[in-house]
């Protein structure tokens, strides 16, 4: 009896290690999604660490075993928020009405990433503007894939308009108090892009 117990420690020693590290990484993606939401919806700097850890589910102690540092959440939610999804590559017609929807206006926290915090990321460290950078270059490249023409410096301009157009298009929709010149921003925008062709499928 004893021989099999000392023979099943080290199966339970590992059981255990790799439920822990689930459970960490259970954690920390909880904590990132919380904060990608506080953030899309309020900014940076509105949202403290303890409101982060309270919409996780966790206590602000626990916070540290995850991140350096605010700064270093930032950068994390960033990339951590930028992860591609596969809505481009699916149909870019619905792509773009719902992207320049009254809907996805007035959802900031569940909405674009981009949108919602590409203003203020201007002011903060060069690991969360990294993070931005690289996603941005992610959603040019399937940008580009999806619009029409033979052309690649063509596709990769008509992706870059469009996409710097509806980003734009949904800051300054949300940031303006008039709900009719808001909607116009959408649909003006929405319509420009039809002009120009950039929203062909290949």
């Amino acid at each position: 009896m004893m021989s099999i117990m000392k023979l099943s420690m080290p199966f339970q020693e590992f059981f255990a290690m790799k439920v822990s590290r689930e459970q960490m990484s259970a954690n920390r993606t909880r904590i990132l999604d919380a904060a990608s939401m506080l953030f899309r919806d309020r900014g940076f700097d509105a949202v403290t660490v303890s409101e982060v850890m309270k919409a996780a589910g966790m206590t602000h102690g626990a916070f540290y075993g995850h991140f350096a540092s605010k700064d270093d959440l930032i950068a994390q939610t960033v990339t951590h928020a930028l992860i591609p999804s596969d809505s481009v590559s699916g149909d870019l017609q619905a792509y773009l009405n719902a992207y320049l929807s009254p809907h996805h206006r007035d959802h900031a926290a569940t909405g674009c990433p981009t949108a919602g915090l590409a203003s203020p990321l201007r002011h903060q460290s060069p690991e969360a503007r990294a993070a931005m950078t690289s996603g941005l270059r992610s959603q040019i490249d399937r940008l580009s894939d999806a619009v029409s023409g033979a052309d690649a410096d063509g596709k990769r301009r008509a992706a870059i308009g469009s996409w710097a157009a509806m980003v734009g298009a949904v800051i300054l929709a949300r940031a303006v108090d008039d709900p009719a010149l808001s909607d116009e921003v959408l649909a003006e925008t929405r319509a420009w892009i039809d002009q120009l062709g950039a929203a062909s499928v290949e």
